[in-house]
């Protein structure tokens, strides 16, 4: 009895020093399960949904990227792992032994040898032991499954980057989708937009023919393979109700060819995502505060002699330091005049100076990613000039987040905050009039975040429990019409805010906003002050 009273306890310290190698507040089997619920019941009837993983992206040579998965993929299953497909039906199905099912999803098999190189492999069992899936397969059965997509009224999917290789293994990416395009005809032309376009003519009557008519303009004048197509330039040049109700009937015989839908998928994944469950909003408010640490370290230990790499390298310690798994998106640092460009990457500024550096970065962390932007000067003093555009940007981004409100149009912090900062860059006579401003203001103010920096969502009125970011700036280059004084002045400040019944919450709030706070928090000791390497050739 002792003997196994031991064993079972050995057992379970193995488990529970497993446990504490890995974090533990990954999202839940049934986070994901209740999601894949969520799709079904937005489905129409007699339809079959299908997700494909990521491709693996080569870097050089034999040399891969870390793999990432597709955030709709690991928003419905939580597999980590390339090379799998899911299938979510409408309704049930049945087995061969005539069991039913709603759901299936086919992974990569488990392999000794490649997992001795790249790492352990879930396989089927591990996708049900582990995923909480009942119906798990191996990828090749989905190669060899005997399904006939052409009964369903629809097959929901995205379609295809052309950017996934052929690996040569049975069952990977390449093959996968090679086998879906086989069952269910996939047409060499099938492009996303037309049948989007060809869908909403179809849907045309006598309320909605002129919106349409419009919107069937923009996407023309947007995508110029789309002028090609003489039903979609007949529908937007017809002049009468009798010449766009043929162009229907034709636009009606080409959807019914095949029964392919990328639309209806994307507005669901766009709806569900939109809005974040408690879950979600814990991992998302992590990843923020993980990223506004990294700010108030970097304050901490700024200086002029620093570079641009230098200052993302503390940021992104602080980001592992915390279990981040990646960044969100390539970090943005920009001193003096390369604040400017507003997609900076370079970051290969050997020394800030004095000049305002602005940051731009957000860790992300089991999935969900931040986007924290913060603009202090390397010196740890704003100059009169530099003090001037950073408050007008300041106030405009409060104006922004006050405005972020449930009901509110998604333009509406937009709108606030550039009225702020077009009134003001007037009175300072940085700029003429309006249309001057926004050469100096040339973004948009807000985006949702989630699994994706730029997350998925209808960008109609805001709903509670969605995430956005506010983020105003200024951007004055070398050259620009006004005086020299502001030239090289570019400010930036991005927060992150949950919109609430109750009021918006800025989940970054922890990092220094006003100049007063930055520079206070720039007078601090960094524990990075006294740590010097050694010097090279």
């Amino acid at each position: 009895m002792k003997k196994v009273l031991m064993i079972v306890l050995l057992m379970f310290s193995g488990f529970v020093s497993l446990a504490q190698g890995v974090p533990t507040d990954y999202l839940s089997a049934e986070f994901h399960k209740e999601r894949r619920e969520a799709v079904r019941e937005m489905m129409p009837a007699n339809t079959v949904a299908v997700f494909f993983s990521n491709p693996v992206r080569n870097r050089a040579n034999d040399v891969n990227y870390i793999y990432h998965q597709d955030p709709d993929f690991y928003y419905l299953t939580g597999y980590k792992e390339p090379n799998g497909v899911l299938l979510i039906f409408s309704e049930d199905q049945k087995d061969q032994d005539g069991k039913l099912y709603n759901e299936s999803i086919f992974v990569q098999q488990r392999d000794a040898r490649r997992e001795q190189w790249d790492g352990k492999r879930l396989g089927a069992e591990g996708a049900k032991n582990v995923l909480g899936f009942k119906k798990a397969y191996e990828g090749s059965q989905f190669i060899a499954l005997d399904m006939d997509f052409k009964e369903f009224d629809k097959v929901l999917f995205f379609d295809f980057k052309n950017d996934y290789r052929n690996t040569g293994e049975e069952a990977d990416l390449f093959n996968l989708i090679k086998a879906f395009k086989v069952k269910t005809d996939y047409p060499s032309d099938y492009n996303p937009t037309k049948q989007k376009l060809y869908s909403m003519i179809a849907s045309a009557n006598a309320e909605n023919s002129r919106e349409i008519v419009e919107t069937v303009r923009k996407y023309i004048k947007y995508y110029k393979d789309l002028q090609k197509d003489p039903l979609l330039t007949g529908f937007a040049s017809a002049n009468n109700d009798g010449l766009r109700s043929e162009i229907k009937e034709r636009v009606n015989l080409m959807l019914k060819s095949n029964n392919l839908d990328s639309a209806i998928i994307t507005e669901i994944m766009n709806t569900l995502r939109e809005t974040k469950t408690t879950e979600e909003i814990k991992l998302l408010r992590k990843a923020v505060e993980i990223s506004a640490v990294g700010q108030i370290e970097v304050m901490k230990a700024m200086h002029p002699n620093m570079s641009e790499a230098e200052i993302q390298g503390i940021h992104e310690f602080v980001y592992k330091k915390y279990g981040s798994e990646y960044e969100g998106y390539p970090s943005i640092v920009g001193g003096g005049n390369n604040g400017c460009i507003l997609h900076y990457i370079e970051n290969n500024k050997t020394m800030v100076g004095n000049d305002l550096v602005l940051m731009d970065l957000g860790a992300e962390y089991h999935g969900y990613t931040a986007d924290v932007t913060r603009t202090i000067p390397a010196n740890g003093k704003f100059t009169k000039e530099q003090k001037l555009i950073y408050d007008i940007v300041y106030d405009a981004q409060e104006a922004g987040i006050k405005a972020s409100k449930v009901g509110a149009s998604f333009q509406a912090p937009g709108t606030a905050a550039r009225e702020v900062v077009t009134k003001r860059l007037m009175s300072l006579g940085i700029a003429a009039d309006a249309k001057e401003a926004r050469t100096y203001f040339p973004h948009g103010t807000s985006h949702y975040l989630g699994l994706d920096v730029h997350d998925k969502g209808t960008y109609q009125r805001f709903k509670a429990n969605t995430v956005i970011t506010v983020e105003p700036g200024i951007y004055i280059p070398e050259g620009s019409k006004c005086d020299k004084k502001w030239w090289g002045i570019a400010v930036r400040i991005e927060d992150d805010i949950l919109i609430t019944e109750d009021g918006p919450v800025n989940l970054s709030a922890m990092a220094p906003r006003t100049t007063e706070s930055i520079e206070a928090t720039m007078t601090a000791p960094s524990p990075l002050d006294d740590f010097v390497l050694p010097g090279l050739d």
